[in-house]
């Protein structure tokens, strides 16, 4: 098992960081740190002897967190940011089909569950929403941001 990147390699997040216990002053499952937030390699350890963990150290924020492998990649690495986050209210651009069946129109209201993009933090990104009671994968520009007073209310199903 060799370490993909050393002490003082630059490094990118693909994925948002929670607290998973292991930072002090924080509650388990709030939030660290965003996708695309950049920092330094300054240590590399193991977990469970199998997986390769990265201390790396956020300057911007003043963090230190550790972090897997595969939510890394280098800094200089293109990078295209998501528009939309786990939990966003979000509205469909256009009518969605299933199998030949309308299951949403344009301006309905869904919910995100997940961020997808492609390879190394490329720029096709995809969100799995929650939808008139579908569970769908669809791309970040067939989706427009539901207004603010929506954010609060629940998705239709």
């Amino acid at each position: 098992m060799r370490p993909r990147y050393e002490y003082g390699d630059s490094v990118r997040l693909t994925r948002n960081v929670r607290n998973d216990g292991t930072y002090p002053g924080l509650e388990v499952g709030e939030l660290l740190l965003t996708r695309g937030a950049t920092g330094v390699v300054y240590d590399v350890g193991t977990y469970l002897q199998d997986q390769l963990i990265y201390r790396v150290h956020f300057l911007d924020k003043d963090k230190t967190v550790g972090c897997r492998e595969e939510e890394l990649i280098p800094a200089d690495a293109p990078w295209v940011q998501n528009r939309f986050e786990f939990r966003d209210k979000v509205r469909v651009r256009c009518t969605l089909k299933m199998d030949g069946e309308v299951i949403a129109k344009a301006g309905d209201l869904g919910e995100v569950e997940n961020v997808l993009r492609d390879g190394d933090g490329g720029s096709d990104i995809h969100y799995n929403i929650f939808i008139n009671g579908q569970a769908i994968e669809i791309p970040e520009v067939a989706l427009q941001a539901a207004e603010p007073e929506e954010q609060t209310d629940e998705p239709q199903h």
